[in-house]
């Protein structure tokens, strides 16, 4: 099995490899402890003290937060409950013309602005792109991923988190707090 050093990891990370070695790696099979150098350079990048439990995207993380498990921008700002849908506190630009949808699509590719929106979410923290979503109107913002998070340490990496929680999505709960 192979060991990939934390350097090459950064690369790897920065976009700083070439696309053939890029490969490589995608090919081979992961180095036991890949998983951990991933999160300890991502953790070493950010200026908080939380420990990142899962990165889920290049901006967004799952970390353990006191007792909580929480989404966290890079930049600090923190969105709430990691079972909770993460856009609900985003900052969201809405493109459903024919004019807004030209701006990212050309020609035949634009879809009909009748049957879909594109969404972009930000971060009220930085401003950050977080996610683009192409979806049909009056769809519910997309929750790409609730991980469980218990499973996956336990099972997966073999050391359990301290503190076990429901596995369960809880956005329609936070929707019941809204106001009407």
């Amino acid at each position: 099995m192979p060991e990939y050093d934390i350097t090459e990891l950064e690369k790897l990370i920065d976009g700083k490899l070439s696309w053939t070695r890029v490969q490589e790696i995608m090919k081979d099979a992961k180095d036991a402890d890949r998983f951990d150098k991933w999160v300890r350079i991502l953790q070493e990048r950010v200026a908080w003290p939380e420990r990142i439990l899962l990165p889920l995207t290049t901006n967004l993380f799952i970390v353990q937060k006191d007792s909580d498990r929480i989404v966290k921008c890079r930049c600090g700002r923190e969105f709430g409950d990691y079972r909770i849908n993460w856009k609900l506190e985003a900052l969201i630009h809405v493109r459903e013309s024919e004019e807004a949808l030209r701006e990212v699509y050309r020609g035949r590719e634009q879809p009909d602005p009748r049957w879909i929106q594109v969404r972009e979410y930000y971060c009220p923290g930085c401003g950050a792109q977080l996610e683009v979503e192409a979806v049909p109107r009056g769809c519910p913002p997309d929750f790409e991923l609730l991980p469980d998070l218990d499973v996956y340490y336990r099972n997966w990496l073999g050391r359990p988190l301290p503190d076990e929680k429901e596995f369960v999505d809880k956005t329609l709960e936070a929707l019941d707090d809204w106001p009407v």
